[in-house]
């Protein structure tokens, strides 16, 4: 074991050498500012309007300790001072930060339904059954919620997965697998499948693609992010029948769209299978929060929609959207979804909770397209999309910009390599229905007196970074 300790120091130290070692930042969650009382009718209550307990997705509060290692950059594991209980005070107190780099879009997760909703179910069945879909872990709460779910992307039907990475690996496997059903051989793989993949999908996808091609008789083509002349080319040179296009609805890193209207009408040309990662788009964008493919009017186009559950939902775990013969399959052959256990009966009706209120409360996403309007009205940047990526330059800028977010009171990260390039570090910036105009105001004003805005403002043309 001594020589495992010496070679992980090693690691360590090339990390650190590296500055990409990460930290975690342990967030003190006060109370919600309501009491949570399950009802006893299945009735789940809605508002008007922002409340009070929605500005609890947003502000936050973290130790003294923690706040001054960020400030320092000095890497923690999470073990920073932190209260001993709910009733005492941090020896070094407090600091109070708006968040703005959470996936919470729609301030679901303190929403009084989506609390008692949990609440009521774990009061009467505790965690429920532990266990794998397969085995004993898939209960009525888990079909209702995917058929919610399926309902809203417009499919015939939907598997719920233990997240939303997880959802992405099991059907990139299986579409693998289609492809070694009818190959000759692992030599002659014309009867194989063909991937076509954007250069700045999600790690998920990524690393399901590299177990997918671990099966044989899978050949991954990768075109440049967005650049839909490079993928019709690619398409046209490749003799594979069984084509497959995948894409991120909404890119995480650069908060820009997939061209779904073209991809469309490749599909149509091309006959391939178009799947979607709706990750960042599920329940904001659309006019009934169907998503990206909604918003574009393309629904009907996308064959496999993925997305997760711990974003605009506030809960956790992930999802395909899919007919019943790929949700079959999936359930067959998807390994990630095979061998992981099922994920706890509150947590899925609580997010049934959360997809309905979404649906009824509808100035949740009026609100978060209010903050985007205000946000490009403010700074003069032609953003598009609820996540806002500013390039600033090397990492020691964009660490320096994130110090300086810190001390003015905002909780915005830094994202440096190797989530992104050397030279493309950036604060990512996310807006909440929660946040308010003033809190826009505010933010604004603080990420003008540390950077230039009017020269932040990053695009893409055919695929070719620009500033």
């Amino acid at each position: 074991m001594s020589c495992w300790d010496e070679w992980v120091e090693q690691a360590l130290s090339r990390l650190d050498s590296m500055k990409i070692l990460r930290s975690l930042r342990p967030i003190h969650y006060p109370n919600l500012p309501f009491e949570i009382q399950p009802k006893t009718d299945n009735a789940l209550q809605v508002f008007d309007e922002m409340r009070q307990w929605d500005r609890a997705s947003v502000e936050i509060e973290i130790a003294e300790s923690t706040f001054q290692r960020w400030v320092e950059d000095v890497p923690s594991s999470g073990d920073d001072l932190t209260c001993v209980n709910e009733d005492s005070e941090c020896e070094l107190g407090l600091r109070k930060l708006l968040l703005f780099s959470g996936n919470d879009y729609l301030g679901l997760s303190s929403h009084p339904a989506v609390a008692n909703a949990a609440t009521k179910v774990v009061q009467a069945h505790g965690m429920g059954p532990r266990g794998s879909a397969l085995i004993c872990g898939y209960t009525t709460y888990h079909r209702l919620l995917e058929s919610c779910l399926a309902e809203s992307k417009n499919k015939e039907d939907c598997l719920l997965c233990p997240t939303g990475f997880s959802a992405n690996m099991a059907f990139m496997t299986v579409a693998g697998y289609v492809g070694s059903l009818s190959a000759v051989n692992e030599t002659d793989c014309q009867d194989g499948v063909a991937i076509f993949s954007d250069a700045l999908n999600h790690a998920s996808i990524i690393d399901g693609i590299r177990l997918a091609e671990r099966q044989g008789c899978v050949q991954v083509f990768i075109y440049r992010h967005c650049d839909m002349k490079h993928l019709n080319d690619l398409l046209l040179t490749c003799t594979m029948k069984k084509k497959v296009v995948v894409t991120d609805s909404l890119f995480s890193m650069d908060g820009d769209y997939a061209p779904m209207v073209q991809l469309s009408k490749l599909r149509k040309k091309h006959g391939f299978l178009l799947v979607v990662d709706d990750a960042h788009g599920t329940l904001v964008c659309g006019k009934n929060g169907g998503g990206v493919p909604e918003q574009f009017g393309c629904a009907d186009d996308v064959d496999i929609c993925i997305g997760t559950l711990s974003k605009a939902v506030g809960c956790h775990g992930g999802f395909i959207a899919c007919s019943k013969r790929w949700k079959q399959l999936i359930q067959s052959r998807g390994r990630a979804f095979i061998f992981s256990t099922s994920t706890p009966v509150p947590i899925i009706a609580a997010a049934h909770a959360a997809v309905v209120v979404a649906k009824k409360e509808t100035w949740r996403r009026k609100a978060i397209w209010n903050r985007v309007q205000e946000f490009r009205t403010l700074t003069g940047i032609p953003i598009t999309s609820h996540i806002i990526s500013l390039i600033v330059g090397g990492e020691e800028q964009a660490l320096k910009a994130s110090r300086h977010m810190l001390k003015c009171g905002f909780h915005i990260t830094a994202i440096r390599p190797p989530t992104v390039p050397p030279n493309l570090c950036r604060l990512r910036i996310t807006l909440s229905a929660a946040h308010t105009k003033n809190d826009i105001r505010k933010l604004t004003f603080a990420l003008s007196q540390c950077i230039s805005l009017r020269e932040s403002g990053y695009f893409y043309t055919n695929g070719t970074p620009k500033l």
